[in-house]
């Protein structure tokens, strides 16, 4: 069987990018992270003010909406905690992983070992646990983006974890040493969801319904759109140069999604910190596959290779 080389050992053998500049690029530091969490706060904060001033006005169901692309985007900074890599220091990695988890309901642990194989069997049809399936039809292009699927998904997850039962797909990426703190993990999540709806029911509080969850309700398409650009009609083939995408965008996008959009160089060298993902994007220019259109240009490619697609 051949030897599979990866874009980053092809760049480090030709000289693009050598082991010193990686291993300086794989430092990790509190301070970025810090820095970014207390902006991204206070754009939260921000946005948060906005529904509050919207309430009563036909401006509160976009308001939501605004303030929902930023909490959902706490996934961005979940990812980075579970791979120990927004924080030098590894209980801020867990605490801060723990609070954007309950924010979008994805429990910490079991999204780290789930994430695990992802990147082990990036866009392996069968085994890669996160991926998103190309496709077959427009109508199932835009269900997807609706993210009823991913929601359905997530409670019946979160509730069949609480019983004590994994699937599957999920013992296999699960040690057995820890199903039960995993279940554990579940039940304390969904207390606390039970705990915050029955004091806002005791206390007549509406707010939860306004500043939480409606808004990360209507955000969640924002983001499925997003988690669509990263493999979704890419080559369902080990090789990572060409199955996954990074997206050119904006530096609010960036900044929201903790340079996320820089995914394939990201697959290539896990352990780099989202703060010193630009400079090895520019590393590796033309050992990654890179979208110029960034998100849009992305689902542009999508939707042509959908209407290629043969149909019964």
């Amino acid at each position: 069987m051949a030897t599979v080389v990866t874009p980053i050992t092809q760049a480090l053998e030709e000289g693009a990018l050598t082991r010193r500049e990686l291993k300086q690029l794989m430092q990790r530091s509190n301070g970025p992270a810090l820095i970014r969490l207390a902006l991204f706060l206070v754009t939260m904060l921000a946005t948060g003010s906005l529904v509050y001033i919207s309430m009563g006005t036909p401006w509160l169901v976009p308001a939501m909406f605004i303030h929902g692309i930023v909490l959902v985007h706490h996934f961005s900074l979940q990812h980075e905690c579970i791979h120990y890599t927004a924080f030098k220091t590894r209980w801020l990695n867990e605490l801060v992983g723990n609070y954007c988890g309950l924010v979008i309901m994805l429990p910490n642990r079991f999204f780290r070992y789930e994430h695990c194989d992802h990147h082990t069997y990036t866009q392996l049809t069968g085994q890669d646990p996160e991926m998103i399936p190309m496709p077959d039809r427009l109508g199932d292009y835009l269900y997807y983006l609706s993210s009823i699927p991913y929601w359905k998904a997530k409670f019946t997850e979160l509730g069949r974890h609480c019983a004590g039962r994994l699937s599957d797909s999920e013992k296999q990426f699960t040690p057995k040493t820890e199903y039960k703190s995993l279940t554990l993990e579940a039940r304390l999540m969904a207390a606390f969801y039970i705990i915050v709806a029955l004091y806002s029911i005791a206390t007549a509080n509406t707010s939860v319904l306004w500043y939480w969850w409606i808004p990360v309700l209507l955000g969640e398409p924002v983001m499925r759109a997003i988690r669509m650009t990263e493999h979704v009609g890419r080559p369902a083939v080990y090789q990572m140069k060409v199955n996954t995408r990074s997206n050119h965008v904006n530096p609010l996008c960036r900044f929201l999604c903790w340079n996320m959009n820089y995914h394939a160089e990201h697959h290539y060298a896990s352990s780099v910190p989202f703060h010193a993902l630009p400079k090895l994007n520019k590393k590796l220019n033309g050992y990654v596959h890179n979208e110029p259109g960034g998100y849009l240009g992305a689902h542009l490619d999508i939707l042509r290779q959908l209407r290629k697609k043969p149909h019964d």
